[in-house]
C-alpha cells in the first residue's frame, strides 16, 4: 500500500532500516534504555510561563507525529500520553546533534532537552538544546485521517488504534475511573475486596458453557470460572464473612455480540442478613453514583432510548410483561404451548428447548423495548436455579435484574440457603446437562455440604463492564483494549 510519497510500506520498512544501519555507524544507541523525562508535555504547556521566566532547561519526550521544515531550521511535534508539544529544531543549537535530524522519521520516539519559548505564532514550545532517540520506528505509522478499513485489524493491532485515534484511547481512562468508582462505593459501604478461584473443578453461579483445560499437576480437568466466584463467595458467608465483593475476569465460551465477550470483568458482591429488596436499593444508588462520578450526568442516549437514571426506579412484573406482550402466561402454559409460542414469533433458540430456556426466550424477545431504568422482578424458579423461592408463590423467586436501553445490566437475587433445596436444584440442572444442554449449572456438592453447615439469609448481585458500555453507548468489544480476534495465520503447530 503507497503512502502520500508513492512508497509500498515494504520501501518504506528498507528505508528506515538503512536509516537505522547509520545510525548506528554514528555511535547513536537507536534502542537506550534510559530516559531524563521529567515533565509531560502537558504540564509543560500549563506551567510555560513560569518555565520561561526561570530560563530552565527541561527534558520531554514523545513520538514523533509531524516533521516540518528543511535545511538548518526543522519543526517537530511530540505526542506523548498527555498530548502534544512543538520542538524547535535548530543546526546552530543542537550541533553534532543535528547529524540525527534527517535520520527521523514519523513514529520515532525521542528525547529533547531545551527551555521553552513562545514561537511568532504564540506557540508553546520547546526550543532543542540536546536531542536523543529513544526507540527507532521501523514500520510506518497509519495515516490519521484513513486509519483502518477492516475492524478486525483495528482490533489485531489495537496500538496503532490508540495511536491515531486518541478518543479510542480516552475510553480507556473513563473505564479505569469507571472500575475505581465501583470499587470506592463497594469499599465505602463497608465490603471486603477478596480474590477466589479462576479454575474450578465445578463452575457454578450462572448458566453458560465453560472454557475447559488439563491441570497436569493434579492431572484433572477443570474450568475457567464463569460468575465471580458466587460459591466461592458464598462460602465465605458460611465462613462468617458478612460483606464481600470481588472485580475479576470471568470466561464462557459462547457467542460474540454488541453485548457479550468470551472473557470479560464483572463485579459480584454478597451480603449477609439481606435480601433482594436490600439490594436492589443498593444497586440503584451504585448506578447513580457511577453515572455522576465517572460520566457526569444521570441523563444518557441509550439504543435510541433518553433515559434518566435519577430517582426511584420503576419495577416490572416477568410474568405479567410477557402476558402483556405476547399473550401467553409461562406459569400456566404447556411445554407445548411455550414451544409453539417460540415458532408462532419465529424467534432464534438453543438446541436444547428445556422449559427453562423457552421462557427465557419469550422473555428476551421483549426485553429490547424496555427503555428503564427498570428493575424486573417475579422471575419464574425454572430461569433461577440459585435464588430463593418467593414465600407467597414457590413457582417465582426473590430475584432482579436492572433493565436499561433494552439491555440487561445486572442481575441480584436472595440467595437461596436451603441445602435441599439447592441439591434437588442441582439435581435437576444436572438432568438438563445430560439431555444435552452444556449451559446448564453443574451439580456442586462440596457447596452443598458448605450450606449444610448453615449461610445466613444473603443476597447477591453482579454486574459486567457491560454497564460502562451501555451507558457510553457503545459495543462493549469496543471497550476491552484488546478483544479476542481470529489470528491472521493458523498455527503451524497446531492439528487443523
Amino acid at each position: 500500500m503507497a503512502n502520500e510519497l508513492g512508497k509500498t510500506e515494504a520501501e518504506l520498512i528498507k528505508t528506515r532500516t538503512e536509516k537505522l544501519q547509520k545510525i548506528e555507524k554514528l555511535g547513536v544507541q537507536a534502542y537506550p534504555s534510559e530516559s531524563k523525562k521529567e515533565y509531560t508535555n502537558a504540564r509543560a504547556k500549563e506551567i510555560y510561563t513560569e518555565l520561561i521566566a526561570s530560563g530552565q532547561q527541561i527534558y520531554v519526550a514523545g513520538r514523533i507525529t509531524a516533521l516540518r521544515g528543511h535545511g538548518k531550521l526543522v519543526f517537530a511535534d511530540l505526542e506523548d500520553e498527555s498530548g502534544k508539544i512543538q520542538t524547535v529544531l535548530k543546526n546552530d543549537l543542537l550541533g553534532k546533534d543535528f547529524d540525527l535530524i534527517p535520520l527521523l522519521d514519523l513514529g520515532d520516539i525521542v528525547e529533547v532537552c531545551g527551555k521553552i519559548i513562545l514561537t511568532k505564532s504564540e506557540e508553546v514550545s520547546i526550543e532543542a538544546k540536546h536531542i536523543k532517540l529513544l526507540t527507532k520506528s521501523l514500520r510506518p505509522l497509519p495515516q490519521k485521517h484513513y486509519g483502518f478499513s477492516d475492524e478486525e485489524e483495528r482490533f489485531r493491532k489495537r496500538y496503532l488504534d490508540f495511536l491515531t485515534n486518541p478518543e479510542i484511547k480516552e475510553i480507556f481512562f473513563q473505564k479505569a475511573k469507571f472500575w475505581n468508582a465501583v470499587r470506592k462505593f463497594m469499599i465505602d459501604k463497608g465490603f471486603l475486596e477478596v480474590e477466589t478461584p479462576v479454575l474450578e473443578t465445578t463452575t457454578g453461579g450462572a448458566d453458560a458453557e465453560p472454557f475447559k483445560t488439563h491441570l497436569n499437576t493434579l492431572d484433572i480437568d477443570v474450568y475457567l470460572r464463569i460468575s465471580m466466584g458466587e460459591l466461592w463467595q458464598k462460602r465465605l458467608l458460611v465462613g462468617g464473612f458478612e460483606k464481600t465483593f470481588e472485580i475479576g475476569r470471568q470466561f464462557r465460551n459462547e457467542g460474540a455480540s454488541r453485548e457479550h465477550l468470551q472473557d470479560y470483568t464483572q463485579m459480584e458482591f454478597y451480603w449477609a442478613y439481606a435480601n433482594y429488596e436490600d439490594s436492589m436499593k443498593l444497586s440503584q444508588e451504585l448506578y447513580q453514583y457511577i453515572a455522576q462520578e465517572v460520566f457526569g450526568t444521570t441523563k444518557f442516549k441509550i439504543n435510541g432510548f433518553d433515559i434518566d437514571l435519577a430517582g426511584e426506579w420503576k419495577k416490572i412484573d416477568y410474568v405479567k410483561t410477557i402476558e402483556d406482550k405476547l399473550k401467553i402466561d409461562v406459569l400456566t402454559a404447556s411445554d407445548e404451548e411455550l414451544n409453539k409460542k417460540i415458532e408462532e414469533l419465529k424467534l432464534k433458540t438453543s438446541k436444547v428447548l428445556t422449559r427453562g430456556r423457552m421462557i427465557d426466550t419469550l422473555w428476551k424477545s421483549i426485553r429490547p423495548n424496555i427503555a428503564g431504568p427498570v428493575f424486573l422482578i417475579n422471575q419464574p424458579v425454572e430461569v433461577s436455579p440459585l435464588a430463593k423461592k418467593c414465600a407467597d408463590n414457590p413457582k417465582l423467586v426473590e430475584r432482579y435484574q436492572a433493565i436499561i436501553g433494552g439491555t440487561e445490566l445486572s442481575n441480584g437475587y436472595t440467595e437461596l440457603n436451603d441445602p435441599i433445596d439447592q441439591r434437588d436444584r442441582f439435581l435437576e440442572q444436572s438432568k438438563l446437562r445430560e439431555q444435552g444442554d452444556r449451559e446448564a449449572q453443574m451439580n456442586d456438592e462440596d457447596f452443598v455440604e458448605a450450606l449444610e453447615y448453615g449461610m445466613p439469609p444473603a443476597t447477591g448481585f453482579g454486574m459486567s463492564e457491560r454497564v460502562f458500555a451501555v451507558l457510553s453507548n457503545r459495543p462493549v468489544r469496543e471497550c476491552v483494549m484488546f478483544p479476542l480476534v481470529r489470528p491472521k495465520t493458523k498455527n503451524l503447530n497446531s492439528k487443523s
